[in-house]
């Protein structure tokens, strides 16, 4: 009933798009959980990822509204809101996949944002304010905003002028997530002098996530219903992709078959049960837990660095901060303790 893992490297690998550095070797049951890119189906359904393009007019939480109802699923979350007027990636957590999103907040977004100047600036001057609002900027949420309005910082890593006409000009801005674009026309116009406002705005990258993947809901919808009337699920997992996509920017670890549903019940991650780590990991890093199967199994932080984990043949390595993957996926194989049976 046993193989040896030969391919857990070899997935990580293409996943996370680094080395992995081998710890040591061990089996995998094919009997199971199932390889992350082979799901089914009703697997993706629990573990999966939808990159939606959401069209100005709706909520974010209307576009998850919908999903869930053509879905037919209870739990779906989407990372990062946007305004109803806004439009572009809108990542969609399905069933425990939601419970993964929150690691695009870390990452940077990109926005393609259309705006009218008050007045017509000089084109050296423009570009010299532009270059103000370059780097760590200061920043007070507006009016109508969900969070608190206290100035904070956030960094704008590109502010790049794609084209003027006249009053009007189209920046695309790479920033740090929760920053406000409308904010930054508005500012950007006061240093100006008349004013400036937004006109329209679309998101264009969330973190790795791009417009190469979106899928409209009208597209899901059909997709869907294909697979329901038809039996036919090539449209729908060419949208629903597995969760660990959305983890590829952290590093990794590999862990044995035996240590993960003692990690899904709460237990802490012991170096005997790793396999494999991303080079470089430092004390503090965040990383995604994973089966030799590729499956994600939790997020944690790093208690120890690459070398200590290496030298060390027993302790605690990583600290558990969201457990992704469901009880008893993978048989049990700790004991419990008395007082626990009672």
């Amino acid at each position: 009933f046993f193989f040896k893992h030969t391919t857990a490297y070899e997935m990580l690998r293409s996943l996370v798009g680094s080395e992995m550095c081998i710890r040591d070797r061990d089996i995998t049951n094919p009997e199971h959980g199932v390889y992350y890119d082979k799901r089914s189906i009703e697997s993706l359904l629990e573990y999966g990822l939808i990159l939606i393009d959401k069209p100005p007019g709706p909520t974010s939480h209307e576009v998850v509204a919908w999903t869930k109802r053509i879905l037919a699923l209870p739990k779906i979350g989407h990372s990062g809101t946007l305004d109803p007027q806004v439009s572009g990636v809108l990542p969609l957590g399905l069933g425990e996949g939601t419970k993964a999103l929150g690691v695009l907040l870390l990452g940077p977004k990109e926005y393609h944002a259309l705006g009218r100047l008050h007045s017509l600036p000089p084109k050296e001057k423009l570009e010299q304010t532009l270059d103000l609002f370059r780097g760590e900027i200061f920043q007070k949420p507006p009016q109508r905003s969900a969070v608190s309005r206290q100035t904070r910082t956030r960094t704008i890593y590109e502010l790049e002028l794609l084209e003027q006409k006249e009053r009007l000009i189209l920046l695309r801005v790479l920033c740090e997530a929760g920053t406000y674009i409308r904010k930054l026309y508005y500012d950007i116009g006061e240093i100006l002098g008349p004013g400036g406002s937004m006109i329209e705005l679309r998101r264009s990258k969330v973190y790795q996530f791009s417009e190469d993947n979106l899928v409209t809901m009208h597209e899901l919808a059909d997709a869907f219903a294909t697979w329901k009337e038809s039996n036919d699920s090539s449209k729908l997992k060419k949208i629903i992709l597995p969760v660990e996509h959305a983890l590829s920017e952290i590093k990794s670890v590999v862990i044995r078959d035996s240590a993960i549903d003692s990690l899904c019940h709460g237990a802490q991650l012991a170096i005997p049960g790793i396999l494999e780590i991303s080079p470089g990991l430092n004390q503090g890093d965040l990383v995604g837990i994973y089966s030799q199967k590729g499956e994600i199994v939790a997020l944690a932080e790093s208690l120890l660095s690459e070398n200590e984990i290496k030298e060390q043949t027993k302790g605690y390595a990583f600290q558990t901060k969201r457990i992704i993957m469901k009880p008893k996926t993978y048989p049990k194989n700790w004991r419990t303790s008395p007082t626990q049976k009672e």
